[in-house]
């Protein structure tokens, strides 16, 4: 099993690895976390009505490998989807008010979510992400997720346009990274 610790102030201690089925129970405990942090602080409609995401979804990201969680001194402290190739997510294939900046094999992030207990762990996938991509992300999020948009922002992203998903007819604002990891 592949395990990436992270650099950074705030990251020392996290180390991201591939989900597994004993940690469901975690998983969910975070997500519950993250739709009462993000209704908290002005994003109740981005997981809240729907109670995004559900748990099957989850068994079937763990099974295709494509699910992880970050660990601090052991303990499951966030959680998050990754995904690499060309076209990836089918939601980035329409893009409105906007156009994606690179066309080449991108990763992607999803479902990303912490417990509150660890600071960085929104950055630590995402560096993730692009290490595991060769510097090429696109992630969206919610409107309302001022949080995101402000780490988005911070890492160096770049607001690309406007992209629906299929779980609601909320748009999200659609961002890319491309950064040269050579």
């Amino acid at each position: 099993m592949k395990e990436n610790r992270s650099a950074g102030a705030d990251t020392d201690k996290l180390v991201i690895r591939h989900s597994e089925e004993n940690d469901i129970r975690d998983m969910v405990r975070i997500y519950a976390f993250a739709r009462k942090f993000m209704a908290e602080n002005g994003n109740p409609n981005q997981w809240g009505p729907n109670q995004w995401p559900p748990t099957e979804l989850l068994y079937e990201d763990i099974s295709v490998n494509k699910s992880y969680v970050v660990t601090a001194d052991g303990r499951v402290v966030g959680t998050f989807y990754y995904d690499f190739g060309q076209d990836v997510e089918p939601s980035y294939r329409i893009i409105y008010d906007g156009s994606w900046l690179d066309p080449s094999p991108y990763g992607v992030i999803h479902r990303l979510a912490g417990d509150g207990s660890v600071r960085g762990i929104g950055s630590a996938a995402i560096r993730y992400g692009l290490e595991q991509s060769g510097g090429h992300v696109r992630i969206d999020t919610h409107g309302d997720n001022k949080v995101l948009q402000s780490l988005l922002t911070k890492l160096g992203f770049t607001h690309t346009g406007t992209i629906y998903v299929q779980q609601d007819n909320d748009p999200r604002l659609a961002y890319e990274l491309c950064k040269d990891f050579s």
